[in-house]
């Protein structure tokens, strides 16, 4: 909002994102609308210029515009979303918080152990699939009374990826793996929580129909305590329209 009032707008200009993060988690894209008028006699700014208008008052900020398109009055940042989609990065082989790769230090979460059992967590990730009440998996804040616990998860991945910059210690014996989920919306703290749970599946701490259980007792209260991921490997990776 800022960075837009520098383009000298008559009327104040309100941004209205499509999605809020806890802190400490990152967004890979997020979206946001606004409506910006200009002085009597000025041409609307067309989409370029408003991305580089934008981005030259960003500059001390670890934001950057992509992209902006030019839409109907009726559309709404957050509520014309079809879907979001988080992808929580897991890495694996290190047997103490030290042995993380400095380039990825607040990128990823490393658990407790060198191991997690991936099929187990593939396995209990499916039943999270699907419309549910997640009350089990939502962390309670001044909103909870006035939302439905009911989501529809429409995606629940496990697959390996790649560490930045990792081809330079392959002898390491690290792995990397992204969780992804994708639904219309999440409750607080949702998608940590689920990972947090399949995380301990993958330690054998729990086991996969522990996940349905959970689901199945749709008690907040219910959730095993300090399972919840830390923000540090979320990224809101996109929003659908």
């Amino acid at each position: 909002q800022k960075a837009v009032q520098n383009l000298k707008p008559v009327v104040p200009v309100k941004f209205h994102i499509s999605s809020r993060t806890d802190a400490g988690v990152h967004a890979l894209c997020n979206s946001a609308h606004l409506d910006i008028q200009r002085a009597p006699g000025k041409p609307p700014f067309n989409e370029k210029q408003l991305v580089y208008g934008l981005n030259y008052n960003l500059k001390p900020e670890p934001i950057r515009i992509l992209n902006a398109y030019r839409v109907t009055d009726s559309f709404h940042a957050r509520f014309s979303a079809l879907s979001r989609t988080y992808v929580y990065r897991l890495l694996m082989g290190c047997a103490h918080y030290s042995e993380i790769p400095v380039f990825e230090r607040d990128l990823c979460w490393a658990p407790a152990g060198s191991y997690l059992n991936v099929p187990a967590m593939q396995d209990a990730a499916q039943f999270l699939l699907g419309t549910h009440d997640f009350s089990t998996f939502r962390s309670l804040n001044s909103e909870t009374r006035f939302q439905s616990p009911v989501r529809t998860i429409l995606q629940a991945d496990i697959r390996p990826s790649s560490g930045f910059l990792s081809h330079h210690y392959e002898h390491r014996g690290l792995e990397f793996w992204e969780l992804t989920f994708r639904s219309r919306a999440f409750l607080y703290r949702q998608v940590r929580r689920m990972v947090g749970a399949l995380v301990a599946v993958g330690q054998g701490k729990l086991t996969p129909h522990h996940i349905k259980e959970l689901l199945e007792i749709k008690d907040a209260r219910a959730f095993p305590p300090n399972a919840m991921a830390p923000p540090s490997g979320l990224f809101l990776k996109s929003v659908e329209y």
